[in-house]
C-alpha cells in the first residue's frame, strides 16, 4: 500500500480541529482512527511520511509473549484490534496468528522464562513451556540444541510497511484530515493549556494535542521545557527473497530472530543487537537509565560515532514562526550495523541450516525510543492541560500500537480507559516530574 498522501502534497491544514496528533506512526495513525470514530474532528501531521520511520522498520511482532507486566493487557487488547481491523481492510494489515517461540540455551534464561510465565499466568496467554524434543517437533530442522523454550500459538504478525498507511488511510475515511510532508513546530498555549499547534503551513487551533513523535519526542517537548527521559538506539534489520521449508512460527533465541513475511520471505534480526550511542543526552540523562545500564549490561552496545556531533549541533530551542529541526531532517535513515546483522545472520544458519539457502535483498536500520524502564508514556502531560504522550515504546510499539491509540484516544477524550493507564504515566519519572513543576512555576 502506498502512503496516505502523494509526495509533493502540499494542502493547507484546517483552521481547527479537536485534536491535533503530532506523528503519523502506528501509534499516531491508530490515535487518530480510534478518535474520529468518537467523533472528533481530527488532524495527523507527519512531517515526512506516513509510517516512514519505526513503524516500517520493526521486525512485524505482535506478542503478548515476554511482555513487562504493565504492557500485558495492551498486548491481548492489540491482538484483538488487529484480527479486527485486518478483517476490516480486508487483509491489508498482513495479519496472521502464526504463533511466537522463543528458545534457550541456557538454566539461567530458562529460569527468566519461568519467572515470566508464573507472573503472567492470571492472563491465560497461552503460553506453554517447550522442552528439547518439543522444540523439534515443533520446528522440525532446529540443528542447534536448545535446551527449551517457551510457545505462544495465539501471537502473531503484521506487515510494518503496510499497517500504519492502511490504519491512517482508514482515519482519513473516518473524517481525519491527514497531511503528510507537515512538520509541527510547537504548540501555543491559551490560559495555560493547549490552544493550538503550529505546523509549518500554518496554525491549528485546537483542544488537545496527542505527541506520539517516536524517536522526536524528546526534542518536541524539550522546546517549551518538558525534560522527556528518552533515548535512541539504532536497530538494525534484513529480509530475504521468497524461501521455502522454513519455520511458518515466529522465532527468537538470544542471539537472532525471523519471522515469516506476506511476500513468503522472512524478515531476520540479530536479537539483543540494538545500538546504543554516546550522545550528549545520554550524559543528560545518565542517572535515569543507570539503573537499565545495571541490569542490562550484557545485552549493550555502546558506540561513540558522529551521532554525538550531529545531536550536539542540532538546536534544541527554536521559534514557532522559523523552520524548526522537524523540516531540516524529514525522515531518520540510519545505515544499518552490518557487523551486528553478519553476526545474527551466521547464528540463524547454524541454528536452522534451511535459512542457508536464503538470500538477503535489503538491509536497513531504524532508531527506536526508549525509556528508563522500556515502558512506554501514554499520559497526560499534568502542568499543561490538553497535552498529551504516546511515545517511548521502546521497540515494543508495533504488536502493541493498536491498542496503545486507543488508550490515548481514551485519555484526551476522558472516556473509560481501555486498560489501567496507570502504569504509563510520565509522572513515574523523577526528571519528568521535575520539569513539570518548573513549567507550573
Amino acid at each position: 500500500m502506498n502512503a496516505v498522501t502523494s509526495a509533493d502534497d502540499r494542502r493547507a491544514p484546517p483552521a481547527r480541529s479537536d485534536v491535533v496528533v503530532i506523528g503519523g506512526g502506528i501509534i499516531g495513525a491508530s490515535a487518530a482512527l480510534f478518535l474520529a470514530r468518537k467523533g472528533l474532528s481530527v488532524t495527523l501531521l507527519e512531517k515526512g511520511r506516513i509510517g516512514g520511520e519505526q513503524s516500517s522498520r520493526n521486525w512485524g511482532w505482535c506478542r503478548t509473549m515476554g511482555r513487562a507486566p504493565a504492557e500485558i493487557p495492551l498486548a491481548i487488547e492489540s491482538l484483538r484490534l488487529w484480527e479486527n481491523l485486518d478483517r476490516e481492510m480486508d487483509g491489508a494489515l498482513g495479519f496472521q496468528r502464526c504463533g511466537i517461540a522463543y528458545l534457550y540455551d541456557s538454566e539461567r534464561e530458562i529460569a527468566a522464562a519461568e519467572a515470566w510465565l508464573n507472573a503472567a499466568s492470571p492472563y491465560q496467554l497461552g503460553a506453554r513451556r517447550l522442552g528439547a524434543d518439543d522444540i523439534g517437533k515443533l520446528l522440525p530442522g532446529a540443528a542447534r540444541p536448545f535446551r527449551g523454550g517457551l510457545f505462544t500459538p495465539g501471537d502473531a504478525r503484521a506487515e510494518p510497511s503496510l499497517a500504519a498507511p492502511a490504519i491512517a488511510e482508514a482515519a482519513r475515511r473516518a473524517g481525519a484530515h491527514v497531511l503528510e510532508n507537515c512538520a509541527a513546530r510547537g504548540v501555543e498555549t491559551t490560559a495555560g493549556r493547549v490552544g493550538a499547534v503550529i505546523s509549518e503551513r500554518g496554525r491549528i487551533a485546537c483542544q488537545a494535542v496527542l505527541l506520539a513523535g517516536g524517536a522526536w519526542s524528546r526534542l518536541f517537548c524539550g522546546n517549551f521545557g518538558v525534560d522527556l527521559p528518552q533515548l535512541k538506539v539504532l536497530g538494525s534489520v534484513m529480509r530475504t527473497a521468497p524461501l521455502e521449508g522454513a519455520p511458518e512460527h515466529s522465532v527468537g533465541a538470544a542471539d537472532f530472530a525471523f519471522r515469516k513475511r506476506r511476500d513468503g520471505g522472512y524478515t531476520l534480526a540479530r536479537r539483543n543487537g540494538n545500538i546504543s550511542s554516546i550522545t550528549p543526552d545520554s550524559f543528560r540523562l545518565f542517572f535515569d537509565f543507570l539503573p537499565a545500564l545495571a541490569s542490562d549490561w550484557r545485552d549493550l552496545r555502546l558506540r561513540v560515532g558522529r551521532r554525538f556531533l550531529e545531536e550536539w549541533r542540532a538546536p534544541r530551542r527554536w521559534a514557532l514562526d522559523a523552520p524548526s529541526p522537524f523540516e531540516a531532517v524529514r525522515t531518520l535513515d540510519p545505515s544499518p550495523a552490518d557487523e551486528v546483522l553478519d553476526e545474527g545472520e551466521a547464528k540463524l544458519k547454524a541454528a536452522f541450516p534451511v535459512f542457508a539457502k536464503a538470500k538477503i535483498v535489503q538491509r536497513w536500520g531504524g532508531l527506536i525510543d526508549v525509556t528508563p524502564d522500556a515502558v512506554p508514556v501514554i499520559s497526560p502531560l499534568d502542568s499543561m492541560p490538553g497535552f498529551y504522550f504516546a511515545t517511548g515504546f521502546s521497540g515494543h510499539g508495533f504488536g502493541i500500537g493498536p491498542a496503545s491509540g486507543r488508550l490515548a484516544a481514551d485519555l484526551v477524550t476522558g472516556d473509560a480507559p481501555l486498560v489501567d493507564p496507570a502504569p504509563f504515566r510520565l509522572d513515574r519519572f523523577k526528571r519528568a516530574a521535575r520539569s513539570m513543576a518548573q513549567v507550573a512555576a
